[in-house]
């Protein structure tokens, strides 16, 4: 970040332990200064009026005013701020930060339960440093295009991953693919849950397939985010369990803090869901790399990879062992995704397929299992 584009911060939560670990994260920071704290909700919304912070730490559990109510508010108001979610590691914990990222969150955090204070210092730090990044560049790019005065379909702080009003762009495809595909694999990240959250509602019921999804989340968020997709989808979602056969027009989704993979049933003829306490892999668990490498293993020539909105490489070398066994690779377009860092290597090694946007990627996962030569 240059010095002009410092990124000016404030910490909401009840807790004077958190709002006294944020800032201390905050101080070891380049080029983001704390400009005040708040420790409930009312005061907070005062305080974004009075400072106009570009960005929010926001607790999610609060007296008086909630992190969700915070959010709608922010949005009612039309507010040009965005938040960062703390969140306790609870399934109410969990079902909030789901909620709180619909409503435009930008990213969020799990609060450390444990650990001395240095300890979850460092621990946020390594969290929110790529994440202030993110953020960043992000804003800086829509800035950029707003006083241009050019109508993208880009995401915004806000959370929005696409604009339905732009319907003529193009689909980039480079090769053909005329075998069905029998399995789907996703990898995602950092803006997955309202990427998801279109993407998997578009896809149809009777898809005739499997879609195992890898969203890095810790325990208990992956659950929540699995009921939540469920209730919007016509397609079955749920949180992966260990032993279950893969079962066609199912989505399921790795447990947070675990890895997933797939291995051959008893019979030779089915698959089914392994979910171990394997190391993270690219300080990640659940990883895509993980996933992927098993389905390449299993479904040669027969698979669908998919990788979207995230930060960091997770998921290309498992796309490169897909790929090296015949799957097809879709990538998320730079300008639709809140981050891209994980399509973007893939991208640059020449070995996705077609790149799309957003609001394009359930229909290109629906053709590719439909077996369509493009």
């Amino acid at each position: 970040m240059e010095k002009s584009e410092s990124l000016r911060v404030l910490i909401v939560d009840d807790t004077i332990v958190y709002r006294k670990i944020i800032s201390d994260v905050i101080s070891q920071i380049p080029n983001v200064e704390v400009v005040g704290t708040a420790n409930n909700g009312k005061i907070a919304l005062s305080k974004i009026a009075s400072l106009k912070p570009d960005l929010i730490t926001l607790d999610v559990e609060m007296p008086e005013m909630n992190g969700i109510e915070v959010l709608n508010e922010i949005n009612s108001q039309n507010l040009d701020t965005g938040a960062i979610m703390l969140s306790t590691v609870t399934h109410e914990g969990g079902d909030m930060t789901i909620k709180a990222l619909e409503l435009g969150a930008f990213d969020f955090i799990p609060k450390p339960d444990k650990g001395t204070m240095a300890e979850n210092i460092k621990l946020i730090e390594n969290i929110l440093t790529p994440m202030f990044k993110a953020f960043t560049r992000q804003r800086t790019v829509i800035k950029k295009l707003r006083k241009n005065s050019i109508n993208r379909a880009l995401p915004v702080s806000k959370g929005n991953a696409s604009n339905k009003k732009v319907t003529t762009r193009k689909i980039n495809i480079f090769r053909k693919k005329s075998k069905k595909s029998e399995i789907i694999g996703i990898g995602i990240s950092t803006g997955g849950p309202n990427a998801l959250a279109e993407v998997i509602p578009n896809i149809p019921a009777d898809i005739g397939v499997p879609i195992l999804i890898v969203q890095h989340m810790p325990p208990l968020f992956t659950n929540s985010l699995a009921k939540s997709l469920d209730a919007k989808s016509k397609i079955a979602v749920k949180e992966a369990s260990d032993g279950e056969t893969i079962l066609p027009n199912t989505v399921y989704i790795a447990p947070g803090g675990k890895q997933m993979k797939i291995v051959a049933g008893v019979d030779g003829l089915n698959r089914i869901i392994r979910i171990t306490n394997d190391p993270p892999e690219n300080s990640c668990r659940p990883s895509a790399d993980y996933l992927f490498r098993s389905i390449a293993h299993h479904y040669i020539g027969r698979s669908t990879g998919v990788i979207m909105t995230g930060m960091g490489s997770d998921g290309t070398a498992g796309l490169k062992s897909m790929k090296k066994n015949g799957a097809y690779i879709i990538a998320q377009d730079k300008s639709t995704c809140v981050v891209f860092g994980m399509p973007k290597e893939p991208v640059e090694l020449n070995i996705v397929d077609s790149i799309v946007p957003l609001y394009n990627i359930a229909n290109e996962i629906t053709n590719t299992v439909k077996g369509y030569k493009f």
